[in-house]
């Protein structure tokens, strides 16, 4: 068995999908709507729906990570710093609003039995129980992968990292919205935090240690 096919073997392995979302993926979301370009986000999109589909053959547990807010659940913090910087934090933290179509995911879907987290923040661990799940499921090691890269991807790799499971990051089902974004953070991943990779490796490591 090869080095990568030990690190990630199924046993001890999670595939996290996080925020592939109507509204962040979609040129039906509220960012297309906004106008922003989603031609870096399909392609990623595709991949991590690869990624599902070899995690669930090797059987490797896969966790959907969503933005699930509401007016009670929007951040202070983030709100005031809208404010600060001329925005319109009323319009701009109606991102992922639970039960509506934009809080949807978009591309690869939850099996039935798969664990769901809710987030209200970018890391996936901040305000949930996703460490204990984790550990309860008995895995040491992520596989991340979605939406985006220098944000939610990133903030949720670093707090994995801290709190020592071993993190691996598929760069080609990663994005960002501008391409210098997702380079800067993969790289800076890659420095501190996590080892990078991509579907193609994972999905080959996974069938060899299946």
């Amino acid at each position: 068995m090869s080095d990568v096919a030990a690190w990630i073997a199924p046993a001890r392995t999670a595939l996290v999908v996080i925020d592939i979302q109507v509204d962040f993926a979609s040129p039906d979301g509220v960012l297309g709507g906004y106008g922003v370009d989603m031609g870096m986000v399909a392609p990623a999109v595709d991949a991590a729906g690869r990624l599902v589909e070899a995690a669930r053959a090797a059987g490797a547990p896969v966790v959907f990570v969503g933005l699930f807010t509401s007016p009670a659940t929007d951040s202070p913090a983030w709100n005031e710093r809208m404010c600060r910087r001329g925005g319109d934090p009323d319009s701009e933290a109606a991102l992922c609003r639970a039960g509506r179509p934009g809080s949807a995911f978009h591309g690869p879907q939850p099996a039935d039995g798969e664990l769901v987290v809710a987030k209200t923040r970018y890391s996936a661990f901040v305000g949930t129980d996703f460490d204990a799940r984790l550990k309860a499921m008995g895995v040491d090691t992520l596989v991340v992968c979605g939406l985006t890269t220098e944000c939610c991807v990133a903030a949720t790799a670093a707090d994995a990292f801290d709190l020592d499971y071993h993190v691996f990051v598929a760069a080609d089902a990663c994005a960002a919205y501008e391409p210098d974004l997702h380079e800067v953070a993969l790289k800076t991943m890659g420095l501190n935090t996590a080892i990078l990779t991509d579907s193609v490796e994972v999905a080959k490591a996974w069938k060899e240690a299946a």
